[in-house]
């Protein structure tokens, strides 16, 4: 079994809101494939079924963003899953809107949702970075986060969320490079969009609740 999770902050305030891509994803990934009715588990928002030939988990932690790794160690625990076996999909301020990037392990880079997963599940879980930009001062960080997608940006946010849900399977098969690849060629990052180096090997972020 794998877990997927999605990070993200609940409630209708928070729904379309940068912050919040990581649900938007794992949204389209169990309509594409199928996955069970919503339901409250592991203090989280879960469905289940299968993508491929691995049954999956998926996970909305309902704890807010700062106390995502919570939920999602609970469910580790009750399953006896390793973080090997966990894939979490997040904003990412170090990766331009459009852009997605996979691989396993790392830090936590200031994002408080991966923090609390590393805190509670360990460091060697699988993550899906989702850019969304940066707004170009950490002072605006916080609301830039928690406000709502641009109207130019849904295509590309719709875009992108349906390449994941496409090809999440090459990841879940272990092969990140394909998944990377297939995503971009589903959904191309704006050419004109501007966002800083990717410098760090893990997301960042503040994230609040």
């Amino acid at each position: 079994m794998l877990l997927l999770v999605g990070l993200g902050n609940p409630g209708s305030k928070y729904e379309k809101t940068r912050h919040n891509i990581g649900f938007m994803a794992l949204d389209e990934i169990a309509r594409s494939h199928g996955l069970s009715a919503w339901r409250a588990r592991f203090q989280s928002a879960a469905a289940e079924g299968m993508i491929g030939t691995e049954k999956v988990l998926a996970l909305k932690p309902q704890t807010y963003m700062n106390n995502s790794g919570q939920a999602v160690g609970e469910a580790m625990r009750y399953f006896k899953l390793p973080p090997e076996q966990v894939i979490v999909l997040y904003d990412d301020l170090d990766l331009a809107p459009g852009k997605v990037k996979a691989r396993l392990g790392g830090g936590h880079a200031g994002h408080n949702g991966i923090k609390s997963m590393v805190q509670h599940c360990g460091a060697d879980f699988w993550r899906v970075r989702l850019g969304i930009g940066h707004p170009g001062d950490k002072r605006q960080v916080t609301n830039y986060v928690l406000s709502e997608f641009a109207k130019a940006e849904t295509g590309t946010v719709d875009d992108v969320c349906r390449a994941v849900g496409d090809e999440i399977p090459r990841l879940i098969q272990g092969d990140p490079e394909g998944f990377m690849s297939r995503v971009a060629q589903k959904a191309p990052p704006p050419k004109d969009t501007k966002g800083p180096k990717d410098t760090t090997g893990a997301g960042s972020g503040a994230a609040q609740s």
